[in-house]
Order: structure tokens, then sequence, then C-alpha cells
């Protein structure tokens, strides 16, 4: 029985594959990616051999995490922070709350992170009356316009400056001829107060830095900066899949990450954060927690063919290549992480019967694999994710029939050739319509290849 996910998902991808508006959109943003991608490539002398390192550092830190993270949570403490480990998102918030109640806290104020998406921080705090703003522009404008983020990297990426203007028109009453860089300033001016006001700060983490035992930090905006150094208390949400095992690889990975995020040779903000203020320090937050969320990893990890995927560094690289992510966009999986690293994960994340249907929707052209800056064979796990739903039973009845009627046909020539064309032709286009709905009619030829065989030996 097909999930209601699965479900969801048909009927959101069919909607917008011939949305021609909102392709126009997305291929738009993701042409001026694509042209400025190759600059950003263009500072490292040997791409393959650092994308080669690359995977071999995330290799290492995962085939090592336990030491790892033991090692972080060991050097963090030591100057002050205090580290909580989140078997699943309920622990996760529930320790948030706690703290929220604790500190007395109204407001939040929260950078780009899409740990807290996959937990649902904001709609969390929301019910225990507490305000989270978000304050990275693409967020802040998805948050307004009351949606979950549309890409990995450019939230807002769906939204043109047209859409933009007209969202802030109807919430904040500014002119509906205001400019990008006028909008921009406007959201700046609004945040600037949230910054002040919030008794807690809320940050991601880009990598978990295991030997100094610290958070790096890598942004456009100074959001989150400013997030960890106005509210007296800090937050930190990070899966564990973040870690590398030192400081001294962030200058491998932060350029990857900005040329295949941005396609900038480096963000412009980029931060170290060890822990709270020091004595001494003039600046910083009074305390700082790091969250060490699992939410289903280590069952990633334990799956020896499938935790490959979890050398991810969040670029986004692989849904502005994927031909499918460009046709259908990013809510239409119904997920947090979308695309092609999006579908080998969420299964293994949130459950196989509920989420199998996104490995299948791939063309596994290997377009992701292709241009992943760590080199995971994304198209392959795909497959492999198809193939451990088939092993759990999550195959019905019509799925197994069908498999097995193409398998014995295409084992047998005279099978291959029952039937004229205008029967094979009726079968296609008329019984299997999600193949006609949004396509040309298939012709079959008139005449099998046997028969055609026949005919040139005979001339």
């Amino acid at each position: 029985m097909q999930s209601i996910y699965a479900s969801s998902f048909d009927t959101k991808s069919s909607e917008k594959a011939v949305d021609l508006e909102h392709r126009r959109k997305l291929n738009f943003n993701i042409s001026k990616y694509n042209a400025v991608v190759p600059k950003g490539k263009a500072q490292f002398p040997d791409l393959t051999r650092v994308r080669e390192l690359a995977k071999n550092k995330k290799w290492e830190a995962i085939e090592h995490l336990d030491l790892y993270l033991t090692q972080f949570e060991d050097q963090i403490t030591k100057r002050g922070a205090k580290v909580f480990w989140a078997e699943d998102s309920e622990q996760a918030l529930n320790f948030i709350g706690d703290l929220c109640k604790e500190k007395q806290c109204k407001s939040v104020v929260k950078s780009k992170s899409m740990v807290t998406e996959e937990i649902h921080l904001n709609d969390y705090l929301t019910s225990i009356g507490v305000e989270s703003v978000e304050t990275d522009l693409g967020e802040y404008i998805q948050q307004m316009d009351g949606e979950a983020p549309y890409h990995i990297v450019t939230p807002a990426m769906h939204k043109s400056k047209e859409d933009v203007a007209q969202l802030f028109n109807k919430h904040l009453g500014t002119d509906i001829s205001l400019t990008p860089e006028q909008l921009t300033l406007v959201a700046r001016k609004n945040l600037r107060d949230k910054y002040v006001q919030a008794e807690i700060g809320i940050t991601g983490a880009n990598f978990i830095l295991s030997d100094i035992g610290g958070i790096a930090l890598t942004e456009n905006e100074g959001n989150a900066r400013l997030s960890v150094a106005w509210p007296k208390t800090h937050v930190v949400i990070v899966g564990i899949e973040k870690t590398i095992p030192s400081m001294n690889d962030l200058g491998l990975f932060w350029p990857l990450l900005a040329t295949y995020g941005t396609g900038q040779q480096i963000t412009v903000y980029n931060s170290i954060i060890t822990g709270p203020r020091q004595p001494g320090e003039v600046d910083g937050p009074e305390e700082m927690y790091v969250i060490l969320l699992d939410n289903g990893r280590t069952d990633l990890l334990s799956n020896a063919k499938a935790r490959e995927a979890l050398y991810c560094i969040r670029c986004g690289a692989c849904l502005n290549a994927c031909p499918v992510y460009k046709n259908i966009g990013g809510h239409a999986y119904d997920t947090t992480y979308s695309g092609p690293i999006g579908s080998v994960i969420t299964p293994h994340l949130r459950g196989m019967h509920d989420y199998k249907h996104l490995s299948y929707a791939s063309s596994l052209c290997g377009n992701c694999t292709e241009v992943c800056p760590v080199k995971i064979n994304i198209h392959e796990l795909l497959l492999e994710n198809r193939r451990e739903s088939v092993v759990a039973g999550e195959s019905d009845f019509a799925e197994k029939f069908a498999w097995k009627m193409w398998k014995n046909a295409s084992l047998s020539r005279m099978l291959m050739n029952q039937g004229n064309a205008t029967i094979k032709n009726w079968v296609i286009n008329k019984m299997f319509k999600g193949w006609s709905n949004q396509r040309a009619p298939l012709e079959f030829p008139k005449k099998t290849f046997n028969q055609l065989w026949n005919e040139s030996k005979k001339r």
C-alpha cells in the first residue's frame, strides 16, 4: 500500500512539473549558480585530488565517529560549554524547552540551520510561547511566508524579487516597488532589534572540530555571529555526522563548501567557536550548550553500504544538478532534505516504508555523483535504497507482478514479438496512464526487430 507521503509526492511533483513559471524562476536562479561555480573551482589546481582528499577525511571521521565525538566533548567542556547528547528530536526539543523555561526566555534568534528544520524547532518554540526569529534573509523570507526552506543552501530559491517585494508589502507594509537592496535593508533594520531582545541565540554548525573542541560556522550575512554574540545564552544544534578530525581540515572544507555551495572561493564570515565568553574577554555569550543530535544517524552509520551518505557537507550542489529537482522543486519532497542526497538519507532517517518512493524519484543519470565535492556515490546509493526496500518487503503485489512480467518478456524473444504495434501502443498509452499523463504517446514500430532482420537478409 502506497504511503501518504508517496501520494503527496506524486500530487505535488505532477503539479510542479507542468508549472512553467515555477520552472522559469528555478532555472533562472540555478543558472546564476552555474555561472559562478566554475570560477570558484579555478582556485583548486587539482580539483579531483582535493575532492578525493575531502572524501578520505570524512571517511576517517565517520569510521571513528565515537572517538572524535568524545574528543570534541572533552575539549569543549574544558572551556565551560555543556554538551547534551540527543537520541532523537523529542529529546532535543525537551532540552531546549527546559532551558527556555529556566532562562525565562521570551524570544530566540536563530541563524540558518537545516538540523533545526529537521526537528521542527520553530513550531515547537511557538507552541511553548517563545518567539523564534529566523535571521538568515532567505529563512526570514520563508518564515514570513509560512513555508519551509526550499533548498539546502538557498531557502527562497523559488521566489523572484517581485515575489519577495509582494511578501514584504503584505506583511510589513513596504512599498511594492522596493529593490532587492532596499528590501534587504528593511529586513536588516527589523532584525537588529531582535538580536538585542533575545535571551537565547541558536545556531547550527557546518563542522564539529574534534581536536580543539570547537564548532565552525560559515555564512555570508553575519547573522550567525550576531546570534552568538548578543544573547546571553548560545545553543548549538548539530548532527553528529558534521565531525571532521582537525581544525586544520577547514583549509580544505571551507573553500570546497563555498565553491560548491555558492560559487565563492570562500564565504564572507567564517567563525570558530570553542566555548562561552572566557575571563578577560569582552564579548560572547555567558553560557554555551551543544546538542549533538542522532535522530536516526547511527542507524545509517550501522549500514555499511549507505553510511557514505553521512559524508555530506550540505553544499546543495546535487540539488542544482538534478534534472528531477529542477523540474519539481524542493517542496514536492515533503522532507527537510530534498533532492538526491535527501532521497538517499530520508528513508534511513524517517523510515523506508514511508519514504522509499524518493529513491525512485531519480533518472539515475549520475550527475549528482559527478558534482559532489566529497565524491559520494549518490546514484548508486539510490539504487541500494531500492534494493533494500524490496528486500524489506516494501514492494506491493502490482509492482512485483509488473516486474515479473517485464523480466519474463525481456528474456523471451517470442514474448517480445507477441502482439502487433496497435495492441502494444494501447497497453502503454491507455493502461499505464502514469506514463502518458505528462508525455507524448509512445509509438511502437509496426514490425518487430526479427521481421526487419529477416527482410534485410533476404535483400
